[in-house]
Formats: structure tokens, C-alpha cells, sequence
């Protein structure tokens, strides 16, 4: 089957990758023409996925029409920040989109409205495409996917037949999807754990433990249940893939580029030169806006959440935090 893959960077041309071992006709979108020649000509995308060889049967358009016609399967990787951009472009190709299915992997909610990405999705295109938007998320660095490693994933959709389509289009031996309809939860906790993996990163570069980090994934978890049950979602799917895997590989790996900012930032660097180094978003750092704003507007603990928000906008000291942390009042430490 064809499947189109909107936007070029580093998981969305790993997707891409996966899919075209998969046997599919898979056309990547780039807004870029430089990265779609690349790809094209030398079957690699050095600026996202560096020493990564590409499927020679993988093709790069920079045509958003030529993508997306004829495609049962429309994938948006782009992020959270571009999704609305990228949805009033798909309305203006004037692509019938009614037998496609869609699919986004973008981890974030709008700052401005606290909109899911689903939601942003059905708000600018309404009804037009298959069963409502379905989402991928779960533990996966693009790196080791565009590689081969062993990885798996969360499909969650509002129908049952899409979510079997997506699986049966991403499956093989070394990427394995589960499937589940909790598809505010599998968004919240792509989103909500890119701010404990900036307090990680933080943490190990003021030269913390283990024992902390530990601390800071575990409480941190507590938040995010707190916050997507009020919000929706299913206690549960924080137990999963969705949740504690996202959270524990973005907060220990070096690949997460919220780690690395949170890192960076507490050796001395701003955000706007830690973007310009990492050359890619940091969701978390956006996200830690929304969360806080979330919080208090729906009268949600979350203490992590807060003391990153003050560290990053309001100048506070990283130490100073982790001091009010620990001097927090006792509670019963499973009282959500």
C-alpha cells in the first residue's frame, strides 16, 4: 500500500525508513529540497539521522500533493508547534483525503488553547478523512529505529479497524506496535514526560544520582496521572509504553534532546543557543509552559513541573528547587 510520511526530520524519515523495508510505497514530504535530493540521490539524511543508510526504494517529494494523493495512510511527524501549519497546507492541496486513515507521532499540546494534537488535527481538517486521528507514541529514539533495534511502540485509536490497519502497516521483526483507544492518554504522556526528562537532564548535570533521577521519573509519573486524569485520560495507559517507557527512555538516554537541554541549561547555556546547537525542538521546554499553565488552571499538584517552569522562566536556581522539593510537607505516596 502507499503510505505518505509528512515531514522530513530525524522520526519521520525513520518511519519513513521502517516502512519501506516494510514492502510499501513509501514517499516521504520534506519542505526542503536539499534534504529531498539527498535523500533521493544518496539514500541518507545526514542532518537528522547521520551514518543512516536509507532504503533505496524510499522517494522524497518536496510536493505535498504528489504525497498525499492516492495515500490510505497519511502519517503527521512533525512538531506540535507545526501541526495547524501543516493541516491548513494539506486543505489547500485539495487531496481527497475520505479513504485515508491518519496518524501523527508529534508529542506536545498548543500553548495557546491546550488543545491536543488530535484535537488541532480534527479542528482544521473536520471530517474528511477515515475514523478520526489515531497517534503513535511510545519509547523509540529515531536513531536505533532508523537502525534496526528492537523497539516498541503505542498505537492508540478511536477505531479499533484503524488501529489494526496502522499496526499491520508498521509491524515487523524489529518494531512491534500495541494497540489501545486511550488516545488522550498515549498524547499526554508523550507530552508530559518531556519535562521530567529536562528536570533529568538538570539533575545529572549538576551532577546528582541515580537515586535522584529515580526520584524525579517515579514522582514524576505520579504528576502526569494527575494531570491526564483530569484531562481525560486513563490511569492505566501511564503504566504503559505510552508513559513509564516514554518517560524512563527520554529521561536516561543522551539521544533525548530534552535531556540535553536540560543538561545544557544547568551548565550555564540559554535555551535559544542550546536549540541552535542541537539544530532540533526541544517539546519539553514549550510544554513545561503548558503543564504549568494546565496546573494551575485546573488546580493540579505538580510541584516537578512547577520548579522547572521556574528554573527556565523565572531565573530561579536549580539547587533551590530541588531543595523545596525535598522539604515538601509528608503525604502518602500513592494519594493522587
Amino acid at each position: 500500500m502507499k503510505v505518505s510520511i509528512l515531514g522530513s526530520g530525524s522520526w519521520g524519515t525513520a518511519l519513513a525508513s521502517l516502512l519501506a523495508d516494510n514492502h510499501h510505497e513509501t514517499i516521504l514530504w520534506s519542505r526542503r529540497e536539499d534534504i529531498a535530493h539527498e535523500i533521493n540521490t544518496r539514500h541518507t539524511n545526514e542532518r537528522y539521522l547521520p551514518d543512516v543508510s536509507l532504503p533505496s526504494s524510499l522517494s522524497c517529494t518536496t510536493n505535498l500533493t504528489e504525497a498525499l494523493k492516492n495515500s490510505p495512510h497519511i502519517v503527521l511527524s512533525v512538531p506540535s508547534s507545526s501541526i495547524r501549519c501543516l493541516c491548513h497546507l494539506i486543505k489547500h492541496c485539495g487531496v481527497d483525503l475520505s479513504h485515508s486513515y491518519i496518524v501523527h507521532t508529534s508529542k506536545g499540546i498548543e500553548k495557546e488553547t491546550h488543545k491536543t494534537i488530535s484535537s488541532m488535527v480534527e479542528e482544521e481538517l473536520g471530517r474528511s478523512y477515515r475514523n478520526g486521528v489515531s497517534v503513535l507514541s511510545g519509547p523509540s529514539h529515531a536513531e536505533e529505529v532508523a537502525r534496526k533495534m528492537p523497539t516498541s511502540v503505542t498505537i492508540a485509536s478511536p477505531s479499533a479497524l484503524t488501529a489494526y490497519w496502522i499496526e499491520k502497516a508498521f509491524s515487523n521483526e524489529y518494531f512491534r506496535c500495541y494497540i489501545q483507544n486511550d488516545v488522550t492518554g498515549v498524547e499526554l504522556g508523550g507530552a508530559l514526560k518531556n519535562i521530567m526528562a529536562l528536570a533529568a537532564g538538570i539533575s545529572d548535570g549538576l551532577g546528582y544520582g541515580d537515586n535522584t533521577k529515580t526520584a524525579l521519573i517515579t514522582r514524576g509519573l505520579h504528576e502526569m496521572i494527575r494531570l491526564g486524569m483530569v484531562m481525560g485520560a486513563k490511569k492505566e495507559t501511564f503504566c504503559g509504553l505510552s508513559g513509564i517507557g516514554d518517560l524512563v527512555v527520554t529521561c536516561t538516554s543522551q539521544h533525548s534532546r530534552n535531556w540535553k537541554t536540560g543538561y545544557m541549561f544547568s551548565k550555564g547555556a540559554s535555551l535559544s543557543s542550546i536549540s541552535d546547537k542541537i539544530g532540533m525542538v526541544a517539546e519539553g521546554v514549550k510544554m513545561t509552559e503548558c503543564a504549568f499553565a494546565l496546573s494551575q488552571k485546573l488546580g493540579v499538584d505538580m510541584p516537578i513541573t512547577t520548579s522547572v517552569y521556574r528554573v527556565l522562566f523565572e531565573n530561579a536556581q536549580p539547587e533551590e528547587m530541588v531543595s523545596e522539593l525535598m522539604s515538601r510537607a509528608p503525604k502518602d505516596e500513592q494519594l493522587m
